[in-house]
């Protein structure tokens, strides 16, 4: 009897397939009233976000105005703080109300910063998320360094004295732990906090895998609900939908648009957590998602990579939604790997709508005709039995069924086979004979996968040649297992004939690939 693995464990697909998309859906009230509003209410709006953006500027360039590199590494205080701060959040809020955010409603209550170093936010869904930094008085953030270079946003986020991450440099990850770890640990000295552990926006239907480094430190953490519990929503601003002018303008367009934001209680870490900030992170995520009554998912950042990777390749956008962390973890495939595997399935996939392949497809990329051997390795890779193999499919069948059958011994015992002359090379006849009887090919498509292979095209295949092309297309190793193996029990019929042993490589079942590496 089969054990039952939780889908987190397991390489079940998510819950939510994509997180990344808001599909905005406007009726004819809607459009009229857009059209309506675009004309009257929202240029006004505009006018006095703006209004408030050009006051609040000089006021927060004066207060980081001047400040040695030294005292950037303190916390404003002095005239800056009691003068200057409250007139900067007084402004700050001015635009957001001007914007159509009339009203923030709040629940529970927020821990004062001795209590609670951090506030952890989700889910971060669009740049208006500003308004919870605002609504709490500007309290520092972590944002990206390229935010920091935005003219007149670039101000009034260095006012917040933010700790920028900068994701192109490989130290800026270790520099902002160390930050966040220095100013948590000042006993309140600093304000507290904002985090989005999340990292990156979604649509809020889920929660994805949290950053660590809200975690790292190892101090009670403040998680924070958002919802903007709208009938229309104009806010959710992530990597495929509505651009950033679009969702400015949808706002300013409403008569009203409503934030919530809920204070849980303060998570004390236990010493098993401050010691693993992994399961800090989740543990925490856990609670949010109870709060927020939606799952969670192990999709990241470098989902987004990926799905950027699948635009530039030509393929929809989700192809490249695989949930790249739960995969790195259990099979081992880096994001470069992962890449070059995603390069792989678009020569595939080419010339498809969906991003899908099909049993077609996968028969004319490895010039084969559609047989029952294929077709049974085909639904090795085919894990939800619909017919065609997604990119998340794909990675896993080259990593559960192809690539572990493709070893040195299974491409030496094929090579063996294929030369059946014993002449150390496959001559164009030893070929054709061979895949003419196992899957047959017609004369032609031996002729194509013959030149393919014969890459100094001096009509033979040598070993180095084969081995080369094996190993640049290990979808073909289930299948060089399964001729072995069917080549052995026709041998092993004949009782005049001493049975050679393979290398005893059987192909995992879908059951099999369920149970890999989980914990």
């Amino acid at each position: 009897m089969n054990r039952i693995i939780p889908r987190q464990q397991s390489l079940i697909a998510p819950e939510i397939l994509n997180p990344f998309v808001h599909k905005l859906h406007l009726g004819y009230l809607d459009m009229i009233k857009i059209g309506v509003m675009s004309v009257t209410v929202a240029p006004l709006r505009l006018f006095m976000v703006g209004l408030c953006l050009v006051l609040a500027w000089p006021l927060a360039a004066l207060c980081v105005l001047g400040r040695t590199p030294e005292e950037a590494k303190q916390p404003l205080s002095g005239w800056r703080n009691t003068l200057l701060r409250p007139v900067i959040v007084f402004l700050s809020r001015c635009v957001f109300f001007a914007g159509g955010f009339h009203h923030v409603k709040v629940k529970g209550k927020r821990a004062p910063v001795q209590e609670a170093p951090i506030l952890a936010m989700a889910p971060h869904s669009s740049y208006m998320d500003a308004l919870p930094v605002v609504f709490l008085d500007l309290t520092s953030t972590v944002a990206k360094s390229a935010n920091g270079e935005v003219p007149v946003f670039g101000t009034l986020l260095a006012f917040t004295q933010p700790v920028l991450v900068q994701r192109e440099d490989p130290n800026s990850r270790q520099n902002t732990i160390a930050e966040i770890q220095r100013r948590a640990k000042e006993c309140g000295k600093w304000p507290q906090i904002i985090i989005f552990p999340e990292g990156t926006c979604t649509n809020r239907s889920c929660l994805i895998s949290y950053k660590l480094g809200a975690f790292h430190p190892g101090v009670p953490v403040q998680p924070v609900c958002l919802r903007y519990p709208n009938k229309l929503d104009t806010v959710t601003w992530t990597w495929e939908g509505p651009g950033a002018l679009a969702v400015l303008w949808l706002t300013l367009c409403q008569f009203n648009t409503s934030l919530e934001i809920e204070f849980l209680p303060v998570y004390r870490p236990s010493a098993e957590e401050i010691a693993d900030p992994k399961l800090f992170a989740h543990n925490v995520r856990e609670v949010m998602a109870r709060a927020l009554d939606v799952p969670v998912t192990d999709h990241t950042f470098d989902d987004c990579r990926l799905m950027e990777k699948a635009r530039l390749l030509n393929l929809p956008m989700e192809t490249g939604l695989v949930e790249f962390q739960k995969l790195h973890k259990k099979l081992g495939v880096s994001l470069d790997q992962m890449q070059t595997m995603l390069e792989k399935f678009s020569s595939i996939a080419m010339g498809t709508n969906n991003g899908q392949v099909s049993l077609h497809k996968f028969s004319k990329y490895l010039q084969l005709p559609e047989s029952s051997a294929l077709r049974d390795v085909f639904a090795l890779y085919d894990r939800d039995g619909s017919g065609t193999i997604d990119f998340r499919e794909y990675v896993i069948g080259l990593s559960l069924v192809s690539t572990p059958a493709n070893t040195d011994s299974t491409i030496s015992l094929a090579f063996q086979l294929f030369d059946s002359s014993h002449r150390g090379y496959i001559s164009r006849d030893d070929l054709c004979l061979i895949l003419h009887n196992a899957f047959n090919m017609t004369q032609v498509d031996v002729d194509n996968l013959f030149e393919e292979i014969d890459a100094d095209k001096d009509g033979k295949i040598t070993f180095e040649e084969f081995q080369s092309f094996a190993n640049d297309r290990p979808e073909y190793a289930p299948l060089f297992v399964a001729f072995q193996t069917h080549q052995s029990e026709n041998i092993s019929s004949k009782p005049s004939v001493t049975v050679t042993k393979t290398n005893g490589t059987t192909l995992p079942t879908k059951n099999d690939q369920e149970h890999v590496k989980s914990e």
